[in-house]
């Protein structure tokens, strides 16, 4: 003999508990709506971020590329400036020789035109003509040299 009031206690209890499940599993399929909606959205900005680390990797191996490409024309171009630099250097070398040659030829031709021509020649005035003279040679020289090297850059572009 069972008391009615229990079994209606018990079974009112099971009710309670029922509905208390079937809330409880409302808000937990509430709670999994946003936890899927949240996981897209995650999967979206995992998705751009590779994207974007892609992009960046090869921005970074053109860069590279690029710097290689830079670090060889310069490498070749600085090659270039010294061996013309040096070929300069010798040609300014040849030229000062040269003009060295040449102010002593003239000199020793102004000192035999004048010990020709005049019976008591001074040797203040070559002297004195030499300086202005060699001054202007020099300059003649260096103007040639000038020209030399923008002849030179010339043909090398």
């Amino acid at each position: 003999m069972t008391i009615p009031w229990i079994d209606v206690a018990v079974e009112g209890l099971v009710a309670v508990l029922l509905v208390l499940t079937i809330g409880y599993c409302i808000l937990l399929d509430g709670r999994l709506k946003r936890l899927r909606a949240d996981e897209a959205n995650l999967r979206a900005t995992i998705s751009e971020l590779l994207t974007a680390t892609e992009i960046a990797e090869r921005a970074i191996n053109s860069l590279k590329i690029t710097a290689q490409d830079c670090d060889r024309t310069l490498g070749q171009r600085l090659r270039e400036a010294e061996f013309f630099s040096h070929e300069i250097e010798k040609e300014i070398g040849e030229g000062e020789k040269l003009l060295n040659r040449i102010i002593r030829i003239t000199q020793a031709a102004r000192g035999e035109a004048v010990a020709v021509s005049a019976p008591a020649p001074t040797v203040e005035a070559p002297a004195a003509r030499a300086p202005s003279r060699l001054a202007d040679l020099r300059s003649r020289v260096s103007e040639a040299t000038d020209r030399i090297g923008q002849i030179k850059r010339g043909a090398a572009a």
